[in-house]
């Protein structure tokens, strides 16, 4: 998992490239493998993908439907 450090500059880091997955899942729901086929271009690898996906999920700013389609999930509380 690439975070921000010395080595790795934040542009290099998994948290530069959040709003890519964001921005698509806001427009509509889909699958990982739907999703991936949409960003793979923005996105390093598989790998990084999945880091991206799992970090997004444990900060509640994605998660599950029907156990096969991601969603984004509106916080409306501050």
């Amino acid at each position: 998992m690439k975070l921000p450090n010395k080595v790795t500059p934040y542009r290099k880091s998994i948290l530069f490239k959040f709003p890519i997955v964001l921005t698509v899942l806001r427009e509509e729901n889909m699958t990982p493998g739907d999703l991936y086929k949409r960003v793979k271009r923005q996105i390093g690898s598989v790998a990084e993908f999945m880091d991206i996906l799992s970090c997004l999920y444990l900060l509640n700013k994605i998660d599950y439907m029907d156990e096969e389609v991601l969603y984004y999930v509106e916080n409306d509380t501050v």
